[in-house]
């Protein structure tokens, strides 16, 4: 039998690491281990459920744009243009907030929600009577690490809003009717089961694989399950989350928009001022809008057209006449 400085060296790390992992398991040390593939989808034979509507239907602005280079004052600005948040969040409401939150990456990339719109909306939330604001995603990072490097968890509590990290209980299977990719799919539907109002909170950034991620992309980010595959369809699959998502209100940050090496990014020569906040209850018009600050023409971005043919909104935004202002 071997014995020692090395066996007993050996011996003590083995105990080290068996504890750990028992003291994880039973929730003692508080780490949380992430599987970067997401929780896996569920048995193909359980029954599928569907995500509810969010949508409002009245006949208000539908777009607005607002100019200006602090978000402290475009934010507020841009969601008066449409009407006041009190058109989209009820007294008592409890509204879900679904940001990217994708990265472990500091807010001056730009390859997150930035900090400061989560802030300010869920502020503009409670201001309108909100019993709740919920604050979620499903990274591709380590959620805590995502959430804590890009400032969406710190800005989220000190507007008073809770964040909801995912769990495997968080996610259900869910189909989309007529729908080819989401059949079954895991998705991340925990936060959503008591709310009333969902509105998405999303960069303008680049993307390697889609052209562009915005409003419509930002849906991704409820996928579990091993979602790299529908990569292979990715303008298939941003439509069929449009269909799938309808949210009450979308909310496109391009104060600063990141141009190049999307969607991580990682140098400010990737990122361009273009010092504009979009929103409005039409997901298409608002990633068409976003389109021009990329400089993209529809034609290289085929999921906006896709989702438009589908009638998840419109690509002709001068219909809408959007309000547009200064602020």
């Amino acid at each position: 039998m071997t014995t020692g400085p090395d066996h007993s060296r050996r011996q003590f790390v083995r105990r080290l690491v068996k504890a750990s992992l028992l003291a994880a398991a039973a929730g003692v040390t508080g780490w949380r281990f992430h599987d970067p593939t997401g929780p896996q989808p569920q048995d193909r034979q359980m029954a599928a459920g569907t995500l509810p509507a969010f949508d409002i239907d009245d006949n208000g602005p539908a777009l607005a744009v607002a100019r200006g280079a602090e978000r402290a004052r475009t934010v507020p600005a841009v969601i008066e243009a449409l009407g006041g948040m009190a058109r989209f969040v009820r007294p008592g409401d409890r509204v879900v907030l679904k940001v990217n939150a994708a990265f472990a990456t500091p807010a001056s990339l730009s390859a997150t929600s930035h900090p400061e719109m989560v802030r300010a909306v869920a502020e503009l939330c409670f201001a309108a009577g909100a019993g709740a604001v919920v604050v979620t995603d499903n990274p591709i990072n380590d959620p805590v690490t995502a959430f804590a490097l890009s400032g969406i968890a710190d800005a989220a509590r000190a507007a008073g809003a809770q964040v909801v990290l995912p769990s495997a209980d968080l996610f259900t299977p869910v189909s989309l009717a007529g729908g080819r990719l989401i059949e079954r799919w895991s998705v991340l539907t925990g936060p959503l089961e008591r709310a009333d109002r969902l509105i998405g909170l999303a960069p303008v950034k680049d993307h390697h694989r889609s052209g562009a991620s915005m409003t419509m992309k930002n849906w991704y980010g409820l996928l579990g399950g091993r979602r790299n595959i529908f990569h292979q369809d990715i303008h298939t699959i941003i439509t069929e989350l449009a269909l799938l998502v309808r949210p009450t209100l979308v909310i496109l940050d391009g104060t600063t928009t990141m141009v190049s090496n999307g969607p991580t990014g990682g140098s400010f020569s990737d990122l361009k001022a273009t010092h504009t906040v979009v929103a409005g209850t039409d997901q298409v018009a608002v990633d068409t809008w976003g389109a021009g600050l990329l400089e993209r023409p529809l034609g290289s971005l085929p999921h906006i057209e896709k989702a438009a043919a589908a009638g998840v909104g419109t690509t002709d935004v001068e219909r809408l006449a959007p309000v547009i202002i200064s602020a």
